[in-house]
């Protein structure tokens, strides 16, 4: 039997590079301290693995048990608990939590190597100072690339594409001609961004493929997760706007436009043409059909399918996707339907039965 040894608690890129007490990380997030503030943390945990040295958090009173019982030497929590381990106390735990990590461990690092001289860069390319480019990538004519950024090994760049500085392409990531990446853009393995959308005309039962002439765009500080698809649009740009989050899997249509700040969870798929306002959040698997008007500040719940406009600020769940108060008492109904079903029947043989018993000239 193949022994397999478990995960190690850090892993040679996110190790812990300083110790802070509970004291220094209070102070990095505006929090008060209850309990001993000279506590040494040198990693973050869940709050039923961590131990000794280690800080958790508390967001939700549904593990008020939890933290009750954990062996973190520091916790997180929005207001004072029964817990012996050291708390922290802020407004917003987690958010105060994921600081501590960037603090206690950093972000990936990249490797800074310069160009490789394996990679194929063509001699119309522009290439900032400090960016790395490993073997086997391929940057097209007349390329620009900004500063600092890193492509991975198997990464390809067409003709014309235009990234800023900071970005990171992680391998295998294609990018077709003429896209436009902004600053600290980062695209995760495998996915491809600008290539055509699903257009064609249909005469006499043949499809006739659609030019895509336009561009994609991904706007500054933007995330692509691995595997996902940003579709070049065929007449109007595809946008996805300035630190908007996109998950694994996911598949934006061509020319659809995508405000500031939404969160697109994994296995969303947006179909062409629709139009999605700001700080939008669409849970995994949604699914959004062409050519809508998606307001700000949208929530749209897990493997919803949406098929009209939404209007700003609406939660909807269900598919058809409605609003979600509504949605969930419908829902609700669903695993009721054959009970109601026998009482609906129970109740019309009754009505038969009375029927047949009355003699209208009594």
């Amino acid at each position: 039997m193949l022994a397999i040894n478990p995960a190690p608690a850090q892993s040679a890129l996110h190790k812990s590079f300083m110790m802070k007490t509970a004291q220094e990380l209070a102070q990095t997030v505006g929090g008060t301290v209850t309990g001993d503030a000279s506590v040494q943390i040198h990693a973050g945990a869940t709050l039923e693995q961590a131990g000794p040295g280690q800080i958790t958090f508390v967001a939700n009173a549904r593990y008020a048990l939890l933290v009750k019982k954990t062996k973190a030497a520091a916790v997180f929590v929005s207001e004072p608990t029964d817990t012996a381990a050291t708390q922290i106390v802020v407004a917003n735990p987690y958010y105060a939590f994921t600081q501590a990590l960037v603090q206690l461990h950093g972000h990936r690092q990249h490797k800074r190597s310069g160009v490789h001289t394996q990679a194929t860069v063509d001699p119309s390319a522009t290439v900032g100072e400090g960016t790395t480019i490993h073997e086997r990538v391929t940057v097209s004519e007349e390329v620009r690339i900004g500063r600092n950024c890193v492509l991975y090994p198997g990464v390809f760049i067409g003709p014309g594409v235009e990234l800023g500085d900071d970005c990171i392409l992680h391998a295998n990531v294609v990018i077709y001609e003429n896209c436009r990446l902004g600053h600290r853009v980062t695209i995760h393995a495998n996915s491809t961004i600008g290539h055509d959308g699903l257009g064609y005309s249909t005469e006499k039962g043949v499809h006739h493929k659609i030019p895509h002439i336009a561009r994609a765009i991904l706007e500054d500080e933007v995330e692509i997760g691995a595997s996902s698809g940003v579709e070049r649009g065929s007449l109007q740009d595809t946008v996805v706007g300035r630190g908007s989050k996109i998950g694994s899997q996911v598949i934006i249509g061509h020319g659809v436009q995508v405000g500031e700040g939404c969160l697109l969870v994994a296995q969303t798929g947006i179909a062409g043409s629709t139009r999605i306002g700001h700080h939008c959040i669409f849970a995994g698997q949604a699914g959004i059909a062409g050519h809508l008007e998606i307001g700000n500040h949208v929530t749209v719940a897990a493997k919803a399918g949406v098929s009209q406009n939404i209007p700003d600020g609406e939660r909807v769940f269900g598919y058809p996707a409605f609003e979600m108060t509504k949605a969930v008492e419908a829902y609700s109904l669903i695993k009721r339907l054959p009970e109601l079903r026998r009482l609906v029947r129970a109740m019309d043989e009754r009505v038969k039965e009375l029927e047949g018993g009355h003699n209208p000239k009594d």
